[in-house]
């Protein structure tokens, strides 16, 4: 216990799924924490976003382990935002340790039939959004010259393509070359940066209709049994997906002191999906 103790961790996209797992596993760990996510719609997104009280739950569970939780509605396209929340957050907390960038949309199509809002959604909110969000966060961990841990979800599609998710990939494909870079550049700050690359995840993202109907077009009304069948392939070991807990043991892993010295790491979490 203990392994981000006397930390501070931003987390964005935590009102639900891998963003809420990551805050809670940190939590756990001893982390105190700076709770975002837009909680609300975006219209070229075709299954339902969290909400406000999502958020809110998030921060419950994040502060019965003894967290002091600040949490904020905001849009990760909005850099006067985060930079606001940072402020704030390090004027409540005293700084920000570890961010973790969390906050993802996906919609599906080949990738000529996509389109421009659907395309400039998932380019704006996955890595754009993840830009601005180290952005406002790095200029206080270099200030505080105590180095400091910048985690990005991008995907195993940000290193190996997928039918049908050209804009998604190609997103995520730029947060993996946007950790790369950084890694470089906050070297010398002792500020380290590393991606999750993760597989198919037990999150509202993939289970719902849409996500089903992408995957199993010539199944009516299929299950979540017939969803585990249908992701199965994607992985080398025989399963349909990774839970949220073994991402965010990954992301605690990265956050923590234990890789002080690991930077511009793309993790797979993966069940070797990536060499299949």
């Amino acid at each position: 216990m203990g392994r981000v103790a006397n930390k501070v961790a931003l987390v964005t996209g935590a009102a639900r799924g891998q963003g809420r797992s990551d805050a809670v596993r940190l939590a756990e760990e001893g982390a105190d924490l700076i709770l975002l996510d837009l909680c609300g719609s975006v219209d070229s997104v075709p299954y339902p976003l969290p909400s406000e009280a999502d958020l809110y739950e998030t921060a419950r569970l994040a502060s019965a382990h003894g967290a002091k939780v600040l949490s904020r509605v905001v849009d990760v396209r909005d850099d006067d935002e985060l930079r606001s929340v940072v402020t704030d957050g390090v004027r409540e907390m005293g700084s920000i340790d570890v961010m973790v960038a969390a906050a993802g949309v996906l919609s599906f199509g080949l990738t000529w039939e996509m389109t421009r809002a659907a395309w400039q959604d998932m380019i704006d909110i996955n890595l754009t959004g993840a830009w601005l969000t180290a952005k406002a966060v790095i200029p206080s961990m270099i200030d505080a010259g105590r180095g400091g841990s910048l985690v990005f979800h991008s995907s195993k599609e940000g290193l190996k393509g997928l039918h049908s998710m050209g804009g998604y990939s190609a997103s995520k494909h730029g947060v993996t070359g946007l950790m790369r870079t950084l890694s470089l550049e906050l070297a010398p700050e002792f500020i380290r940066a590393n991606s999750i690359n993760a597989t198919v995840v037990d999150t509202p993202m993939v289970h719902n209709e849409v996500t089903y109907a992408a995957f199993m077009p010539d199944i009516e009304a299929p299950t979540r049994e017939d969803a585990a069948a249908a992701f199965a392939p994607i992985n080398a070991m025989p399963i349909g997906w990774v839970d949220t807990g073994d991402v965010s043991n990954a992301v605690l892993f990265l956050a923590s002191d234990e890789s002080r010295y690991v930077s511009g790491v793309a993790l797979p979490v993966d069940a070797g999906a990536l060499y299949k």
